[in-house]
């Protein structure tokens, strides 16, 4: 098994001796190594974990990478790991010096540090509560986590692990995203051996990367513009301008708007038609105009005034601003 070995340009090479410790172990394999952008990635988009296919597979969530074109997706897919007794760590980006640094995951006997980052399917932001090795096998916790029954039958459901997702989809660690720092279990997890993204794993970074650099389309269009739309979407939670009601069906409709993104790709061999990627862009610009008009509602921006101590005029002023920038692309 090929152990991870991290190198460094020159320029890496200063750049990890201004980081943290904790992230030394995790920058070295998968797409974007060493990359640092002046940018954010989007927010985590809303999307549904396909069912596990078979025993032994552990699910590795999706993630931003960086392009020529930008950001792009890497779908989230369940792989087996190298061999059993491994877990996943996730890459994440960190703010570090000024730009957003990629820290690339691995596997290893115990999860390491993510950032902080809620992936969600078990990767809360600290370690992994989606399932568990025993005797050398698998068992799901079926509380977290999709899992096909038919085919799988190692399970057990532990709800007192799911945690409030508090509607922050921030997808990288830092200022603006997640304020998180590695446990000391973590620390150690750093020390341990650390094995190399599966041929499954890279053949999906591959994928993602040529769909970019097609320009299906403008750096995966689909999916930034659902990051972008998420954005929004967090900001009016926090505003107070959405309710929870109008908070979940907004979510649910973007999250359907992936499924059939995810639906539409598998069917033509991980691409999208022109006339498929106009048909979700419909979609989008249904639910865009759907959150500018609740987020306009006259009771929730006079909540959100309250909340804030400002006057509902002001409020409603601040959202025609960040909604025109966001609005529906013709």
């Amino acid at each position: 098994m090929k152990k991870i070995s991290v190198m460094c340009s020159s320029f890496l090479a200063l750049f990890l001796c201004a980081a943290p410790v904790a992230s030394l172990a995790q920058i070295g394999v998968g797409v974007g190594i060493g990359v640092s952008v002046h940018v954010p990635p989007p927010p985590l988009p809303v999307y549904v974990q396909p069912p596990c296919p078979t025993p032994g597979y552990l699910w590795t969530p999706g993630y931003w990478a960086w392009g020529p074109a930008g950001y792009y997706w890497v779908q989230g897919v369940w792989v087996a790991p190298p061999h059993p007794g491994l877990l996943w760590t996730p890459g994440y980006w960190g703010f570090v010096g000024g730009v957003y640094a990629w820290h690339a995951g691995y596997w290893g006997a115990h999860v390491g540090f993510y950032g902080g980052v809620n992936y969600g399917f078990g990767y809360v932001g600290h370690g992994f509560v989606g399932g568990m090795w025993q005797g050398g096998v698998f068992r799901y916790n079926t509380a977290v986590v999709n899992v096909n029954r038919t085919f799988v039958h190692n399970t057990y459901v532990d709800r007192t692990v799911v945690v409030n997702q508090n509607f922050n989809h921030a997808g990288f660690n830092g200022p603006g995203g997640v304020m998180a720092r590695p446990t000391a279990q973590e620390q150690m997890a750093m020390h341990e051996q650390h094995f190399a993204p599966t041929a499954m794993q890279t053949a999906g970074m591959n994928r993602a990367m040529q769909n970019a650099r097609a320009g299906f389309g403008h750096g995966n269009e689909v999916n930034s513009r659902q990051g972008n739309q998420q954005q929004r979407i967090t900001q009016g939670v926090r505003s107070g301008q959405l309710t929870p009601g109008e908070t979940r069906n907004l979510q649910n409709r973007e999250s359907s708007i992936n499924r059939q993104a995810q639906a539409d790709r598998a069917a033509n061999g991980g691409y999208l038609t022109g006339q498929e990627r106009q048909q979700i862009n419909q979609r989008q610009n249904n639910v865009s105009r759907s959150i500018y008009n609740d987020k306009h509602n006259a009771n929730n921006d006079a909540a959100a005034a309250a909340r804030q101590g400002r006057t509902a005029q002001s409020v409603r002023r601040q959202a025609r601003r960040v909604n025109y920038r966001n609005r529906p692309q013709r």
